[in-house]
């Protein structure tokens, strides 16, 4: 299986210091929705894993959240292709949980939906958080430019981090590694 997992706000959609509150709010990034259906017509299954602390705070509602989740998908089939799963961590920074990044939790249960193993497998995010999760799993780290992560790359990466200015990039780059092939 061909599985690549993202980030949500800032690396598929406009992120906001503020939250995504709203579907009107929920805004994708150029390309982003192309370079998922892209993806998925090649074969590849296309999962996210993010954080909505917004929820634990009251700034929306699930119902809310599964809207934006809807419209994504709306999107993505709109342009011929399919979004896997979505998880979601629906609680704030000191809640303890064991599923808000940097945990790995999120990825985790996306692992055991598909049945798969996580080392190697891509991480697409835009925060130290994201980066952190993908090496507490063993997941390849792929950092893009996009929602903070300018700001996450002037602060340094770890090693063996990826770089690409966006989701379409990386899209890109997977998609003519496998014409290499």
């Amino acid at each position: 299986m061909k599985l690549l997992i993202l980030d949500r706000d800032g690396v598929i959609n406009e992120d906001s210091d503020a939250y995504i509150k709203s579907v009107a709010e929920w805004i994708p990034i150029p390309g982003s929705v192309e370079a998922i259906a892209r993806l998925s017509q090649a074969g590849w299954t296309v999962a996210v894993a993010t954080n909505q602390s917004g929820l634990a705070r009251g700034y929306y509602d699930e119902a809310t959240l599964e809207a934006m989740h809807a419209r994504l998908r709306q999107l993505v089939a709109e342009q011929g292709g399919q979004l896997g799963l979505i998880v979601h961590c629906p609680h704030g920074p000191d809640d303890g949980c064991d599923c808000r990044k940097p945990l790995p939790g999120l990825l985790q249960q996306i692992a055991a939906h598909y049945g798969v193993e996580l080392a190697g497998l891509w991480f697409v995010g835009d925060s130290p958080g994201d980066i952190a999760a993908a090496q507490a799993v063993g997941c390849q780290a792929v950092l893009v430019r996009s929602g903070k992560g300018e700001r996450t790359l002037a602060k340094g990466l770890p090693q063996g981090v990826l770089v690409f200015d966006d989701l379409a990039a990386v899209a890109a780059h997977l998609l003519a590694g496998e014409a290499d092939r």
